[in-house]
């Protein structure tokens, strides 16, 4: 009779957890292109390695970091951060995660060519003991901790020796053969159990993963790469697939108005421009110009019609959260305002430019470039505009070919400093800096500031600087802003979307609940 009991125990045990387990149909526009985690820097590659690697921490909806494999960290001096390592993490391949996994993963990211520049500032990290590790900067790093989102510590001991073919494990080739590129031993919530590049990925949930607090209940994804939109789009639709990311904006109602499926939207970091090439122009030297011209720029109504309200229209680079974000500037458009600063600049009856801008890149960019083209002529400014693919924009955006030039940024670091080093420091081919800054402007005031703020490690005195940048950026109107767009995703209703998503736009599916 006990028997019998345990028995029926055991099966109700087993019936209970079969019911309990969940898979996700996911389509994203493409797949992993490798298992190594270090062979390319792309939100697919990154989205991947939060799957079945963990980083020391991670970016929240909120733009804070939080701890993940690291429990904690403190600041030892200007060019020192101790981590504090969770104790008994286990990776896929039942090692133990310990100090030299991370020593060896920041090595072998020092050695990527993708990943070799984000890490350029660091010295080789230093081991305490088995479970605390130092980041060491070679100079006073305050974006340290954000770099530290690119950490996914890889098992040393896994990736270590030869492989069967004699060729070294650790190896990174980004087009042929290597261990890494067909093998993982991550610390991840999943191992990586079938794969056909470009036809499927399936994941499924690591017993051992260490983060028993989360209440992902997923245990099986099944990635599906569907790199035309409305194949996506109709996929979901359809219930061939749970979720879809990105989500095409032309099809954002639809998904809207669908039965059964849901839109989650948030406000982004990717800050749409156009830049006014100074060096083209003698007018747009002129600071009164320039101010006109953001003056006739309606990016509030730009915001609201073309964009449909999923874009938050901008006044300057830094988006609400980013430490270099100032309150104290708001959107500006003023048509009347924009005419009178013509008038006072000398420019009454206006003039003629040219301007490009891509027309499958950024969200509505064409549409976006027409309507900023008909604002100028307003106040006298006659537009000349082309647009084209992406493949051939940049090409044409590097020649500086016309006046007026779009062009959107998303901060790597998550930092106000990223805006300035790349778009409007003066433009300088033998450091890189202003290496994106096709108008041309430049401000010594603004350099000095940049410069400064990449080695202030007290975040007062940082948050000072930034938000003096953007200041002076907007009272000299040094490039047009629009908005910052919005990300968006769909799935099905029974997923918990809004809890997993963030700014970085890599969701978190460990930790998604399908109701």
């Amino acid at each position: 009779m006990k028997k019998q009991l345990v028995l029926v125990v055991l099966l109700l045990a087993a019936m209970v957890g079969f019911a309990q387990a969940k898979t996700l149909k996911l389509a994203m526009d493409a797949d992993p292109v490798s298992l190594d985690p270090h062979v390319q820097l792309s939100g697919g590659m990154l989205q991947y390695s939060h799957l079945v690697f963990d980083p020391l921490v991670r970016w929240t909806r909120e733009t804070t970091i939080e701890g993940r494999l690291a429990e904690r960290w403190e600041r030892l001096d200007p060019k020192r951060v101790r981590f504090y390592l969770r104790k008994g993490v286990k990776f896929h391949s039942g090692n133990e995660l310990t100090a030299d996994d991370v020593v060896w993963t920041v090595n072998r990211l020092k050695q990527s060519v993708d990943f070799k520049g984000i890490f350029e500032p660091f010295e080789t990290p230093v081991k305490v003991d088995k479970y605390t590790v130092d980041l060491v900067t070679k100079v006073p790093y305050p974006l340290l901790l954000n770099t530290a989102t690119y950490i996914f510590p890889m098992d040393s001991k896994f990736y270590s020796g030869t492989d069967e073919k004699g060729m070294d494990k650790s190896a990174i080739n980004k087009t042929g053969y290597s261990f890494a590129n067909e093998n993982a031993s991550g610390t991840g919530r999943y191992i990586v159990t079938e794969r056909q590049q470009g036809v499927k990925v399936v994941f499924e949930a690591f017993e051992g993963y260490w983060d028993k607090k989360s209440p992902g209940n997923v245990d099986k994804i099944v990635l599906t790469p569907i790199k035309n939109d409305a194949t996506r789009v109709a996929a979901l639709l359809s219930g061939d697939v749970d979720f879809i990311m990105p989500v095409p904006p032309q099809d954002m109602d639809r998904i809207e108005r669908a039965p059964g499926v849901k839109l989650v939207t948030m406000s982004g970091t990717r800050i749409i421009t156009f830049q006014l090439n100074q060096k083209r122009v003698e007018a747009f030297r002129n600071p009164k110009v320039r101010q006109a011209i953001v003056y006739a720029v309606n990016n509030a109504g730009i915001a609201k019609k073309l964009m449909k309200g999923r874009a938050t229209a901008a006044a300057q680079n830094s988006p609400k959260g980013y430490l270099g974000h100032n309150p104290d500037l708001k959107p500006r458009y003023d048509l009347k305002k924009a005419r009178q600063l013509m008038k006072e600049a000398g420019y009454g009856k206006g003039f003629e430019v040219s301007m490009i801008a891509p027309n499958n890149r950024y969200v509505n960019d064409e549409k976006i470039a027409e309507a900023v083209a008909s604002m100028l002529g307003k106040i006298g400014i006659k537009v000349n505009l082309k647009t084209m693919p992406k493949a051939q924009y940049w090409d044409q955006f590097d020649q500086q070919v016309a006046d007026i030039q779009m062009i959107g940024w998303h901060s790597d670091t998550e930092d106000t400093g990223n805006f300035f080093e790349f778009l409007l420091m003066c433009p300088n081919k033998e450091t890189g800096y202003g290496q994106y800054n096709s108008g041309n402007y430049c401000n010594e005031e603004i350099d000095r500031l940049t410069l400064a703020a990449q080695s202030e490690t007290d975040m007062a005195k940082r948050t000072a600087m930034l938000r003096k940048m953007e200041k002076i950026a907007y009272d000299e109107a040094a490039f047009v802003p629009l908005h910052w767009q919005d990300l968006s995703w769909a799935g099905k209703e029974n997923l918990r979307i809004a809890e997993i998503v963030n700014v970085m736009n890599f969701p978190y599916f460990g930790d998604l609940v399908i109701e």
